[in-house]
């Protein structure tokens, strides 16, 4: 008896291992062509489906033998990205064969996303939450809500039920990469949802990827590092964006993350090479005198590039005229300028969010509590320096004595996408 028993548990214990197995393949195999991730998934599903079919008739009678079964077939079924009606249709059979199944609720959730219909999977990952709760479960709760934000009318307030889905989630295992991974995540998107102009949701995003990669599992996932690049890219932290995607392209070829290195690098050398062409020309001494009579706000103490704090000025205003645009590759709204200051002293001038024709060459700018960052690295063997200055913000920036309108500003979108 005690044998026979010890049988049952073994061929249940080799179909589970078989699916568990098949996901794993899923979350670390990241070929060249994302084309040969599906068929090796789907051969690999096709082997890992036969220690379920071994699995004798005798021992699938009972309404919960009968509903895990149903559970693993439509959960190796669904390893592919696109939506399988055959797995949903097990799935489906498993939870009203034994709706405490929490996994199969999971997956009948991530099964019915697929083919687009957010509602009623947001319904399945609460119906596995509402049996106790669950990481895993809260990390798709959370990443299915910043998928609903698109499109939404209250998305500010559907990203926050996103943050803090992730961070429940971690409190139940402050040590799970994949949790703070989410977490990164749902602040990134914030970040971007209420306009780009809360910075303290890109450092909290940041924090959350470093808090991923002290997880060794975390280690294979090459999202978390393009992700965590994107950050540091946009908080022009070069070296660490660099390192970043550079990492996530040797994971995943298939990403393109070493077209963002290629981007970024010439960018680098664009911005060194006209800083130096610029620092000797005769013109900036004719241009230092416009500034110099530039009236400023009582308010604010009138800086020049060489005072400046590292990182926030407060109170400060730096004024500069406009050498030139600086034309980059990047999609993102992240406009680079050459700007001189009255001491003759060119620095790299970026402004996020704003359109190309809001400041043109030879405008003079007042910038307000700039941001300061000396630039010093080395990539590959190359060295980068120079200065530069940073507005977070539209009204941190007077255009020839005026402030830009409302119009001018100009938003970004990121969403979560179901990934397989």
């Amino acid at each position: 008896m005690a044998g026979a028993v010890g049988n049952e548990e073994d061929v249940w214990g080799k179909a589970i291992k078989a699916a568990d197995d098949l996901y794993e393949l899923r979350d670390t195999f990241f070929p060249q062509n994302p084309d040969d991730k599906i068929s090796k998934l789907q051969q690999e599903s096709d082997l890992a489906l036969k220690p379920l079919d071994s699995i004798p008739a005798e021992q699938r009678k009972l309404p919960l033998q009968r509903a895990t079964y149903e559970y693993l077939r439509g959960k190796i079924l669904d390893v592919v990205p696109d939506y399988r009606k055959e797995a949903e249709d097990h799935l489906s059979k498993a939870v009203k064969l034994n709706p405490s199944l929490a996994d199969a609720w999971l997956c009948l959730g991530n099964c019915i996303w697929k083919k687009g219909d957010l509602t009623s999977a947001k319904n399945c990952f609460n119906l596995a939450l509402s049996k106790g709760s669950n990481k895993k479960i809260l990390c798709q709760l959370s990443m299915l809500e910043r998928r609903m934000v698109q499109g939404a009318e209250n998305q500010a307030e559907m990203v926050e039920q996103s943050i803090q889905h992730a961070k429940e989630a971690i409190t139940l295992d402050v040590k799970d990469g994949n949790s703070w991974y989410n977490l990164g995540n749902a602040c990134l998107t914030s970040f971007f949802v209420t306009g780009a102009w809360d910075h303290s949701k890109l450092l909290q995003s940041l924090k959350a990827y470093q808090n991923a990669e002290k997880d060794e599992r975390m280690k294979l996932n090459p999202d978390l590092y393009f992700n965590g690049a994107t950050v540091n890219k946009y908080l022009e932290n070069y070296d660490r964006a660099l390192s970043g995607f550079e990492a996530a392209a040797l994971k995943d070829p298939s990403l393109n993350a070493f077209e963002e290195v290629e981007k970024m690098v010439n960018l680098l050398k664009k911005l060194e090479n006209l800083l130096k062409g610029h620092s000797r020309e005769k013109i900036l001494a004719s241009l230092a005198s416009t500034i110099g009579a530039v009236n400023l706000n009582s308010s604010y103490k009138r800086a020049t590039l060489d005072v400046l704090s590292e990182g926030l000025n407060k109170g400060v205003a730096v004024v500069g005229k406009v050498l030139l645009f600086v034309k980059h590759e990047s999609i993102t709204p992240l406009r680079y300028y050459l700007v001189c200051d009255s001491n003759q002293s060119c620095f790299v001038l970026s402004v996020y969010g704003i359109r190309n024709d809001a400041i043109k060459e030879g405008d003079v700018l007042i910038l307000l509590e700039p941001y300061f960052h000396n630039v010093e690295f080395s990539w590959k063997g190359k060295c980068y320096k120079f200065k530069s200055i940073r507005v977070d913000f539209l009204e941190q920036v007077l255009v020839n004595g005026k402030a830009l309108p409302p119009h001018q500003a100009i938003r970004t979108s990121i969403f979560a996408q179901h990934k397989p």
